[in-house]
């Protein structure tokens, strides 16, 4: 498998540190938080672009893509009605499919439930209409860039909209692209009615992303869900794509969730038939 962990966990590291410390831990790929190199993609500017694609490479990562797209930003929303809204949101998911570009990665991952909640009155049909006018308008751009947009269902704790991979799943079948594909979360499939493994199984054709985390908001290996017959799942239907470590609970500290993460994984890989 392919491990890479989202570096917003480094919370204060500058971006060389962070490349230098995830290649010597083991990963291979760096996962990046956007509001982390400035408060709107365009902020970061082309020299910069280049240094931190060059850095990466040095350190032997690979850039795998964005994700946490619209968090810390104002005035962009997935699900609303107010049309200059949400081609403010497709604008600047265009604009981050270029940053993603540039620092070499080719995958986004569209979580950030703070800007796709139902709003009052939207039905939840609605509102996939909404989120579904916003994509429309995005996809030239991740073709043009060659950049895979992965939607994310989240928990009932953390969004009411698009919950499940199936609600995700009736997104991506509307359009029949290569760019828009599914991201799978452990975290997030903890809340569904079916089994992770079974998600993994019955979304095996859209799979484009995975995050390995823990229910306790940690990572793997450091709570209660067991990642042997998830991984075993993702080995039966031929998933060739990344695991990255996505944690929201910091406090053991960057280095021993990245390293205890990484070992975790490699432990249970190494036990599957």
């Amino acid at each position: 498998m392919k491990y890479a962990i989202c570096q917003e966990l480094f919370v204060d590291w500058d971006w060389k540190r962070q490349c230098d410390f995830i290649a010597k831990t083991g990963y291979t790929g760096i996962e990046v938080a956007p509001f982390t190199l400035a408060a709107r993609a365009g902020d970061v500017t082309s020299q910069q672009r280049q240094a931190y694609a060059a850095a990466a490479r040095e350190a032997g990562l690979e850039v795998v893509g964005l994700h946490w797209l619209l968090a810390k930003t104002e005035g962009f929303y997935l699900t609303t009605p107010e049309n200059d809204v949400r081609q403010r949101t497709a604008d600047y998911m265009a604009e981050l499919t270029r940053l993603c570009r540039d620092l070499g990665g080719s995958l986004m991952v569209l979580g950030s439930p703070q800007q796709r909640n139902l709003l009052p009155g939207i039905t939840h049909e609605q509102a996939q209409g909404y989120a579904t006018q916003v994509l429309e308008q995005v996809l030239p751009t991740l073709a043009d860039c060659e950049v895979t947009l992965c939607l994310e269902p989240l928990s009932r704790q953390e969004t009411d909209f698009m919950i499940t991979c199936a609600q995700a799943r009736e997104i991506i079948e509307h359009f029949h692209s290569p760019w828009i594909r599914l991201h799978q979360d452990v975290k997030a499939m903890s809340d569904e009615s079916l089994s992770i493994p079974e998600l993994i199984h019955q979304h095996r054709d859209v799979i484009g992303h995975f995050h390995a985390n823990d229910v306790n908001l940690r990572g793997p290996g450091m709570g209660d869900v067991d990642f042997l017959p998830i991984f075993q799942a993702l080995r039966e239907t031929g998933y060739a794509g990344w695991v990255s470590v996505e944690v929201f609970d910091y406090s053991p500290g960057a280095e021993v969730i990245a390293q205890d993460s990484l070992k975790y994984m490699r432990e249970i890989e190494a036990r599957l038939q």
